[in-house]
């Protein structure tokens, strides 16, 4: 039970270090309000308005303004350790001598040990009434 919740917590971290470093972009076309195409790393296909040519001059300035894309870019992470320099010297010698003064009080207790936990009595070789002749009448 131990070894696959340690197995799965690993492949988990691995999972959040992999997706927390790469860096990707969503692309959204809208025709209007509604959402015509999405695209994770590639180009969001246009809708048929721009393929097809307009009939007259004011038609194409009406459809101009009614399509608009987006564009969201997730970057990510660069640097996944953080900095050695983060507490001064200072800050440093307290914390080694505070943990050296009072260590002790974190630490767990000791495990009680059972000698006995594990043992088996011996098998029986002979039966001891029999042998010293006690019965109960």
């Amino acid at each position: 039970m131990k070894t696959r919740f340690y197995k799965i917590s690993t492949f988990l971290l691995a999972l959040l270090v992999l997706f927390s470093t790469t860096s990707f972009t969503v692309q959204k076309h809208f025709c209007g309000t509604f959402l015509v195409d999405a695209s994770v790393f590639g180009k969001a296909e246009s809708c048929s308005l721009h393929a097809q040519k307009p009939l007259s001059p004011t038609i194409e300035s009406l459809e101009e303004g009614c399509c608009n894309e987006e564009k969201s870019t997730v970057e990510g992470q660069d640097e996944l350790q953080l900095p050695l320099n983060i507490l001064d010297l200072d800050e440093q010698v307290f914390l080694v001598s505070y943990l050296f003064s009072f260590g002790q009080f974190f630490q767990g207790k000791k495990r009680q040990v059972v000698p006995f936990k594990n043992y088996c009595p011996p098998l029986l070789v002979y039966d001891i009434q029999l042998r010293n002749q006690i019965f109960l009448i």
